[in-house]
């Protein structure tokens, strides 16, 4: 897939208030381009909070030629999230204002603001039909608002692994998170980009223990040592996941992204999430992972049930939430009856 860069011109506003000129969306597409006419089948990919617009890159299984999702076969297209560390519009980017990173004088997003910017891409490139969108996760929230917001635009959609409105026990989570980042005393001094690396190490080893099980952490933790004095292997990998974020992000973009989660509510302004959800003329695949903590069944089985003609798959997987990144070939033989 092939990076690009849209700049909107004009204002930009937000959703919970502030505006900004010259919106930046990053986004990665098959490498043949779009053009008007082009009669190839559009597959719209919407990442989940720490990925990027490279799906081939963090969905290596699934995207690519000869792939599920064909790049060459299929015009496939996903774009970086506003507000995210790699290279959309976010507190990282430089405020011409002030020719420093906005830190915190960046807007606050929403999941309804990150659709949009996502929408003047797609208008960008002329595209005016989509024949399947696909998102796990915060990629599903981003999915489930655009097929409301948009309800001509798309002919098939899978919500994976995510909910239809954020609950209580995901806010706590993601609170935790940026209790962490408060932690450390360098996050608020707003010196550098660096600033609250610890803390977003220690964020990341919150959210990985959400995102995964007792069964997924017991098949792959263990001690090789079976007299071990002390078991710290698990605790080494926490580390070393916290470490390979910070390396790669910045707690500015983790933290704005966080908060983002909690606007997640399809049904704010719209009567309610039953009523927004019926809206949908998609045809719908809804996927839940039977051992997913962050997002029990129960949720997306609330989005089956209220999207019209929508359908229910459940999947199998050890390893909780990130069942979605990893169970390729369950997912595959949902989805590819689709295509």
């Amino acid at each position: 897939m092939t990076r690009h860069e849209y700049i909107h011109e004009g204002t930009f506003e937000f959703e919970a208030g502030g505006s900004i000129e010259g919106l930046r969306v990053v986004y990665h597409c098959s490498d043949r381009l779009w053009q008007k006419g082009d009669e190839r089948k559009v597959i719209w990919i919407c990442h989940a909070l720490t990925a990027n617009s490279d799906a081939q890159d963090w969905w290596p299984e699934l995207v690519g030629p000869g792939r599920l999702f064909d790049t060459e076969k299929y015009f496939v297209i996903c774009a970086n999230m506003l507000g995210s560390a790699y290279g959309s519009s976010g507190p990282a980017s430089i405020n011409p204002a002030t020719g420093e990173p906005y830190y915190f004088d960046f807007p606050k997003v929403t999941v309804r603001d990150i659709v949009r910017a996502n929408d003047l891409v797609r208008r960008h490139l002329g595209i005016t039909r989509i024949h399947l969108m696909v998102g796990g996760s915060i990629g599903g929230f981003q999915s489930v608002e655009w097929t409301i917001m948009e309800p001509e635009l798309f002919e098939k959609a899978v919500f994976i692994a995510c909910g239809a409105r954020v609950t209580p026990w995901l806010t706590a989570w993601e609170e935790s998170q940026r209790l962490a980042l408060e932690a450390d005393p360098t996050f608020r001094e707003c010196a550098s980009l660096r600033g609250g690396e610890a803390g977003l190490r220690c964020a990341r080893s919150i959210a990985l223990i959400s995102y995964r099980s007792y069964e997924g952490y017991n098949a792959t933790q263990w001690e090789a040592d079976e007299d071990c004095l002390f078991a710290d292997r698990a605790g080494s990998y926490q580390r070393y996941q916290g470490k390979k974020l910070s390396d790669r992000f910045d707690a500015y973009s983790y933290y704005y992204l966080s908060d983002s989660v909690n606007s997640n509510n399809v049904g704010r302004g719209r009567g309610g999430v039953a009523a927004a959800l019926a809206g949908i003329k998609a045809e719908c695949t809804v996927i839940g992972i039977d051992s997913d903590r962050l997002f029990p069944v129960q949720e997306q089985k609330l989005i089956a049930q209220a999207v019209p003609g929508a359908v229910y798959h459940e999947i199998t997987s050890k390893f909780g939430h990130d069942g979605f990144l990893l169970e390729n070939d369950q997912l595959t033989a949902i989805i590819a009856p689709l295509l």
